[in-house]
């Protein structure tokens, strides 16, 4: 297995793609790759349908997938707010790709069993296949995908994230094979001789204290431990420091238990979810979830020391582990609010990658939310970035 990335901030599409492709024939020293993972920043709307020619020109006949991007990742950059093309590729002996495209039309109903859902893609649950999943914001139910996947493949892993860069539905561009969708979503199911690590850090902290839902209708909370939301938020804004109080304007949200049968929960134990608004006259709170009584959640502050913090610490506790054997390639799908928008810098995330696990090839773009799994079951995040680390079942013989 061998994998190669590399990125070019180019204005013009076609040099920006020749010049990622070239240095990733480079890294490949040899033969052409059996996948290639191309994101494209909006800036090069107008190329979206050149795209698919364009990288198999460059790279030759294996199995591309992408789609539109806010920002890219490649080599080593993350490349915003200017025109950006990531460029990852990949030699997978072993490995059989099985690719797909999907409406949300075409998904199983919500009460299916795991058998309609293997009969989806046309691969058995023994298989345990991993998968890559790019959606559309617009007209794809993303959440109802990776609830299916898990349900029929329990021992396999769900990476991806949703398509950014353009802000109206039919914006966005999906890349697979030879064709370009602009709905729907796209993806790769992997099964084989490959593993896949995930690494997903949401960047928040809690405040206050774990509560239950008492009262809620839809995503609409009206107590929490039998009080009104926005008495509950007054009196933790009495507790903060002055600090957290200036967050708290900006960077408040809700953290939502993931697994309700833990004795205590800490940091990474939530589901992030943002405020949507507040009713002054009734209390109650808006947020972008649906919930049920009785759920338990607690209020997150998000700021870039705490999600610093969050990455370094998940960081070196997969360099620790030493995975046998190691991973040759990874992806990254980070929020469109990290980056230099979170950290004031450029790079970050990437150059934390690169400090504890070294020259792991690394590509990705910024995302309009992140999919990955957290203690065995799979989310659709916000404000995170989900690394996939791929590597061989085995050692090589």
């Amino acid at each position: 297995m061998k994998w190669a990335s590399s990125a070019s901030d180019d204005a013009e599409l076609e040099g920006a793609i020749r010049r990622a492709a070239d240095e990733v024939r480079r890294q490949l020293g040899g033969g052409p790759p059996d996948l290639v993972i191309a994101f494209v920043s909006s800036h090069h709307a107008a190329g979206f349908t050149r795209v698919p020619a364009l990288v198999a020109a460059e790279l030759g006949g294996g199995v591309l997938l992408g789609c539109s991007a806010g920002g890219v990742i490649g080599g080593g950059r993350e490349i915003e707010q200017r025109p950006g093309v990531s460029v990852t590729a990949a030699m997978l002996p072993g490995v059989d790709i099985h690719p797909f495209q999907l409406d949300t039309e075409s998904l199983p109903s919500p009460s299916a069993d795991a058998s309609r859902w293997s009969a989806l893609f046309g691969i058995a649950g023994s298989d345990a296949p991993h998968f890559v999943v790019l959606p559309d914001p617009f007209t794809f139910d993303a959440e109802s995908l990776i609830r299916g996947i898990d349900l029929a493949y329990p021992d396999s892993r769900t990476i991806g994230g949703i398509a950014s860069g353009g802000r109206h539905p039919g914006e966005n561009a999906l890349f697979l094979g030879t064709r370009v969708h602009r709905s729907g979503a796209v993806g790769l199911a992997l099964t084989g001789n490959i593993a896949v690590d995930t690494i997903v850090a949401q960047g928040c902290r809690p405040i206050g204290e774990p509560m239950f839902v008492t009262s809620c209708e839809r995503n609409i909370v009206r107590g929490l431990d039998g009080r009104a939301p926005l008495d509950v938020l007054r009196d933790l804004h009495e507790r903060l420091d002055e600090r957290d109080r200036l967050l708290a304007r900006h960077s408040l949200f809700l953290g939502i238990v993931m697994n309700e049968n833990r004795q205590e929960y800490r940091q990474g134990d939530f589901l992030i979810r943002n405020l949507l608004g507040i009713d002054p006259s009734s209390g109650a709170l808006a947020v972008g979830a649906l919930l049920d009584e009785n759920a338990v959640v607690q209020f997150h502050l998000r700021d870039a020391r705490t999600s610093a913090q969050d990455l370094e610490e998940l960081l070196v506790a997969y360099q620790r582990a030493e995975t046998v054997p190691p991973p040759r390639g990874s992806l990254l799908f980070s929020c469109l609010g990290r980056g230099q928008f979170l950290y004031g810098e450029p790079d970050h995330d990437t150059a934390a990658f690169r400090a504890h696990l070294g020259d792991i090839p690394l590509g990705g773009f910024f995302c309009n939310g992140e999919i990955g799994p957290v203690h065995g079951t799979t989310f659709l995040h916000g404000y995170t970035s989900a690394f996939g680390l791929f590597r061989s079942k085995s050692p090589p013989a």
